[in-house]
């Protein structure tokens, strides 16, 4: 194994996050291009096209979610064990790392491909925006695997503190996609014009671009078979609650979809723009959520309950502030931001006002997601995932159906609310950790 680059034990909790989230930010911006494009060029080519997209989202989202949950296992199982000096046992975990990518694409690619036309018709009454669906949705769930290894040789290297190879692949990998966007879509270059499905291919191209650039240093030859078992219970005890916290996005998003679509196909599109933004906009906070796993999970190695509680409270400060500047462009530039990819005055009407609302949610939502992942590190799963169900099953699309009781409007109001609330449970749970004898988040 390669030399730590990061002493997670001794470098200040300030020095590490500016070391490590820029790399991190900076990939995750380029990331965020993947769907942003897709959205500026389909947009200027089909109204229909962008409200598919919406809809395409959310399985997006849980495809997002098995790859990254799974990598982000990984790495707090890595930086664990490199923390109580075991790096073959480091070594074995990060072994485990490529079969079972290539088995997660295999089975969300099967069951995406046959689930797709079902999908489209219970998301939508129009054919026309059904038939992109489904050509959308199976090219980049089919042909996902890029995604899948990328995400896992990726989180391999984050888990050793190099964070400058993942950003490379992925700004080539987002070059890729944003160059052969507008060549694909719109037939430049005597290229045929495929439309919605050109920027599904495009964005399976620069997947896969991505991949290759990280598959030298990320891919480590599996362990014996019978080591097998307890490196995956170690992974998903460990990712599960990252899995869970971000494949509820996929089941709030669809919930809160199908309530919206009771008001006009507008009003889902407008959700749909918003997590473009979101995702954007949410660039900071990913960095911090990234950063602070492996830092906690080695100082939780070493009992170091005192440091770990210092890493999550300047992030909490960290990620206050950054989100911040979202909130002020959601309540000053909402127009902007819709027109961006939507010109049509219902999405506008309607998004102006949710923009505004939603951009509340912001300081809050620092907070709420960051306590998740804390408690992943420090091997509390009921935690962690006790929150991500009470923040997206309990409250998100609940509230969301009573706000909707009295208009599209108030609607918005599920927002901020959640955060709220979900922020306050996080604290009373947080309150009794070090105050119990120190558990071990992974199996020896």
């Amino acid at each position: 194994m390669e030399k730590r680059q990061i002493d997670f034990a001794k470098d200040s909790v300030w020095k590490m996050i500016f070391r490590l989230a820029p790399p991190i930010m900076a990939a995750q911006l380029i990331q965020a291009l993947y769907n942003i494009v897709d959205s500026f060029f389909i947009g200027r080519c089909s109204e229909e096209g962008l409200t598919a997209l919406s809809i395409v989202y959310p399985l997006q989202l849980l495809m997002i979610a098995l790859a990254v949950g799974s990598g982000v296992g990984i790495n707090t199982a890595m930086a664990f064990f490199f923390g109580i000096k075991k790096e073959k046992r480091a070594a074995e975990t990060a072994g485990v790392g490529t079969p079972l990518a290539f088995v997660l694409w295999l089975l969300f690619a099967l069951i995406c491909y046959l689930i797709m036309p079902l999908y489209a018709r219970i998301s939508t009454d129009s054919e026309v925006i059904r038939a992109d669906v489904v050509r959308y949705g199976r090219i980049v769930c089919v042909f996902s695997f890029g995604l899948f290894f990328e995400s896992i040789w990726t989180k391999i290297l984050q888990s050793k503190g190099d964070m400058k190879l993942p950003m490379t692949a992925q700004i080539i990998g987002a070059a890729v996609n944003i160059i052969l966007d507008p060549l694909l879509i719109f037939g430049w270059l005597g290229l045929p014009k495929l439309g919605i499905t050109g920027a599904a291919i495009s964005t399976v191209i620069g997947q896969t671009a991505a991949a290759l650039i990280v598959m030298k240093r990320g891919f480590y030859k599996p362990p014996a078979l019978k080591k097998y078992w307890v490196n995956i219970r170690n992974i998903y005890r460990l990712g599960t609650p990252n899995i869970l916290m971000q494949s509820a996005y996929t089941f709030y998003i669809f919930g809160l979809n199908m309530i919206l679509a009771t008001f006009s196909d507008q009003a889902v599109t407008v959700l749909g723009l918003y997590y473009k933004w979101q995702t954007f906009f949410f660039i900071p906070l990913g960095a911090l959520q990234t950063c602070i796993v492996p830092m906690i999970s080695f100082n939780y190695a070493q009992q170091n309950t005192k440091r770990c509680r210092s890493i999550l409270w300047d992030s909490f400060i960290a990620g206050a502030v950054l989100m911040g500047m979202g909130t002020l462009c959601f309540l000053f530039i909402p127009s902007q931001m819709i027109r961006f990819f939507s010109h049509d005055s219902e999405v506008l009407r309607i998004g102006v006002h949710g923009f505004r609302i939603i951009g509340l949610s912001f300081v809050p939502m620092a907070v709420s997601l960051l306590f998740p992942v804390f408690f992943q590190a420090v091997g509390s799963p009921f935690k962690s995932s006790a929150l991500t169900v009470i923040r997206t099953v309990f409250l998100f699309v609940p509230l969301g159906w009573l706000f909707a009781r009295f208009g599209l409007y108030y609607f918005w109001l599920t927002y901020p609310i959640t955060e709220i609330i979900t922020s306050a449970v996080g604290f009373a749970m947080f309150s009794r950790f070090g105050k119990n004898k120190t558990t071990t988040p992974c199996k020896v």
